[in-house]
């Protein structure tokens, strides 16, 4: 094995999928993914502090997209508004990564303890949204609404995509989402 190569990190990331999705979450050892990968099992734990967060170390980087683009939006725009533009502006996030994020949310959805870490993820991001709105001015229980109705878009809108062959982008499926949810608050 060299020294070093190249995006150690994506290529533990994608071993570590092709393995969960071969052999199970379970099955899996650090040590196999850094073998997969070219890699020591000592640079797996540089990069990851055990196995499990392979799957969610972008976690921060997008709760950091969504705090950032929420907090940048005009002041003047409606909460539920402003969501939908930082909803639209983090679809970008996931252009060019259908398969990456269907392999991933498989793995996901196979395992309890990874289920319970991803729904952790989404309460601690609700969490940050409704700080951020807090900041914007919003109060109780409007911020906390408008940040819940953002993930559950978010998170409808993901499942489908996801869900899908990829001939869309996920930024379609957040809008009908946005749109099913606005048609059902206006009691239609």
């Amino acid at each position: 094995m060299s020294r070093w190569e190249p995006d150690a990190r994506g290529r533990l990331e994608k071993a570590a999928l092709d393995l969960y999705s071969e052999r199970g979450y379970e099955q899996t050892t650090a040590a196999q993914i850094a073998e997969r990968a070219g890699l020591t099992e000592r640079t797996f734990f540089r990069h990851y502090a055990d196995k499990r967060e392979v799957l969610f170390g972008g976690s921060q980087a997008l709760e950091q997209a969504f705090v950032d683009t929420l907090a940048d939006t005009p002041h003047t725009a409606a909460p539920i508004d402003a969501m939908a533009t930082t909803l639209e502006t983090v679809a970008a996030f996931f252009l060019e990564r259908h398969e990456h994020s269907r392999q991933r949310q498989a793995v996901i959805a196979a395992n309890a303890e990874l289920r319970e870490r991803e729904l952790i993820k989404l309460a601690s991001l609700s969490a940050a949204l409704t700080a951020t709105l807090h900041r914007r001015g919003l109060k109780d229980p409007a911020a906390t609404l408008t940040a819940e109705a953002g993930i559950t878009v978010f998170k409808v809108g993901f499942d489908r995509w996801v869900g899908g062959n990829g001939d869309r982008p996920l930024a379609d499926f957040l809008r009908e989402s946005l749109k099913e949810l606005k048609t059902v608050a206006a009691g239609g």
